[in-house]
C-alpha cells in the first residue's frame, strides 16, 4: 500500500470505545481501531478504498495540501 500524504486526525473517542482516525481532505475518510496503531493503518486502507471509489465514478481527487513550514 502506497504511503498516504493525507492529514490524518487520530483522536481517543470515549463514545465509541476506540481510537478514530479522520482525514479532513477527503469527505467522509474515517477509520477506527482498539489501538493508536491499528486506527492508523485501518484508515491507510480506507483512503485508498476512497481514492479507487472517487476514480472510479469520474470525482476529483484533491492534492494533499500538507503545512506549510515557515523558518
Amino acid at each position: 500500500m502506497k504511503e498516504s500524504k493525507y492529514e490524518i486526525i487520530i483522536y481517543w473517542s470515549k463514545e465509541d470505545n476506540s481510537f478514530i482516525a479522520e482525514v479532513p481532505e477527503l469527505a467522509g475518510c474515517m477509520a477506527d481501531g482498539n489501538s493508536y496503531m491499528e486506527a492508523l493503518q485501518n484508515v491507510q486502507v480506507v483512503i485508498s478504498e476512497w481514492i479507487e471509489t472517487a476514480l472510479s465514478v469520474g470525482r476529483t481527487i484533491p492534492e494533499p495540501k500538507g503545512k506549510l513550514m515557515y523558518a
